[in-house]
């Protein structure tokens, strides 16, 4: 259910740009890959953006849990 939640509030986040310092690195790097070399950059830049997705599920869930946690408590 608070994967469900989460899927659904998805939408209404606002997703941050890459700064100025990531694009000041990353473009000089990637214009200095061959082709394969930038496919596998892309694939390790995916494989970073999808580890950070599940770091931002899981801090969700945990976050929710200890709210209901407090909420639970503050009743007792």
């Amino acid at each position: 259910m608070i994967d469900a939640m989460y899927n659904y509030r998805q939408g209404e986040i606002h997703s941050a740009e890459f700064s100025d310092e990531f694009n000041q690195l990353c473009i000089p790097f990637e214009d200095s890959l061959s082709e394969e070399q930038i496919d596998v950059f892309h694939q390790i830049l995916d494989c970073v953006s999808e580890t950070a997705t599940d770091e931002m599920r899981a801090a969700y869930k945990a976050g929710f849990k200890d709210g209901a946690s407090l909420m639970r408590e503050i009743q007792e």
